[in-house]
């Protein structure tokens, strides 16, 4: 194993608080049987899915960003007028540019701040913590707004059974900041990619090939599932126990296990691989379906408004998806 993939951390950055929304308009398996040739029982019992959200034809990331951290500000009362950095991960921005980021910094009017997007799929929320804990760490920043958010079925084929039932919308919000007494959330961090495998899961406008692999060029998502899953179930099970060895952690260390909620089948799979049970892991696909970059926070935020998720819990959090990438953290709950 490359040293460098997992890194095992002194830090000290903190989340002071966590914001999410969803858009209003529920779209059941009910209403999918009516689009496409599926029912309520094949949904479940492939993908664990009852429901996903739908934003409106004129809601768009941005919006559900902006809803996600006005819930922060409501529940936390946090000030960011002095946030110095704003992180989006996104695979669904309004525009390549100017970025979701960007918008947001307009919307609320912090005059100091950097923004950039980024683009890791289903590990994009984890990829952006690491790196607003890496500039947390470095001394550059000392107050970072951190979000994963989607608005997957303006991307999504609705012709197609096998990919049309898995996807929703949604938005999470982190806030996260450099702690004065020197002690921090995040322990551990793993990242991994398998780009030869990219091709098995994409959305694509103008390259008609990646690699050497054609692809479509319709604008929509496009997977391979049962390749997906293969690599799911091995390659990312391989990483969660990477970062749990080299952490020093074992799975009756961690209070929660928050992996991306692709598909409730890869989660229970995941679960008997690495040794996780079911009654420690969140997450978000029953209610939300599969939302990318904003499953995490989303199954977090369930559990902070059940209050089963407690002050001092050890979670793990670990996206995987479109790259085909991994990330994932290991962090202390302090909220």
């Amino acid at each position: 194993m490359n040293e460098k993939q997992s890194i095992n951390l002194q830090s000290n950055a903190v989340i002071t608080a966590i914001g999410t929304y969803v858009p209003e308009r529920i779209v059941t398996n009910a209403d999918m049987e009516k689009l496409v040739e599926t029912s309520d029982e094949w949904i479940v019992q492939r993908t664990g899915i009852k429901e996903r959200r739908m934003a409106a034809d004129d809601q768009f990331t941005s919006h559900l960003c902006f809803g996600a951290v006005d819930n922060m500000i409501e529940r936390y009362g946090v000030q960011l007028s002095d946030v110095d950095y704003i992180i989006v991960a996104t695979s669904t921005p309004d525009a390549v540019f100017p970025s979701v980021a960007s918008q947001i910094q307009s919307h609320y009017g912090i005059v100091h701040a950097g923004s950039v997007d980024i683009q890791a799929a289903c590990a994009g929320f984890a990829a952006a913590i690491q790196l607003a804990n890496g500039l947390l760490l470095s001394g550059a920043h000392r107050k970072i707004l951190v979000l994963g958010a989607e608005t997957l079925t303006k991307i999504t084929d609705y012709t197609d059974r096998t990919t049309c039932i898995l996807f929703g919308d949604g938005a999470g919000a982190f806030l996260m900041e450099t702690s004065d007494d020197g002690h921090g959330d995040i322990s551990a961090v793993f990242t991994k990619t398998d780009g030869a495998r990219g091709h098995l899961l994409y959305r694509s406008s103008l390259a008609s090939v990646i690699g050497e692999n054609a692809i479509l060029t319709n604008g929509f998502i496009v997977q391979n599932g049962r390749e997906v899953y293969r690599w799911a179930v091995s390659h990312v099970a391989e990483g969660i126990q990477q970062l749990m060895d080299r952490s020093g952690y074992g799975t009756n260390d961690i209070d929660w296990f928050i992996p991306h909620s692709a598909n409730m089948r890869i989660i229970e799979s995941l679960c008997e691989r690495t040794g996780f049970s079911l009654e420690q892991t969140l997450s978000s696909i029953k209610q939300y379906g599969n939302t990318s970059a904003a499953s995490i926070p989303l199954a977090i935020d369930e559990g902070v408004r059940a209050g089963i998720v407690k002050p001092g819990q050890l979670m793990l959090l670990y996206g995987f998806g479109g790259g085909l990438t991994q990330a994932g953290v290991i962090l202390r709950w302090s909220l």
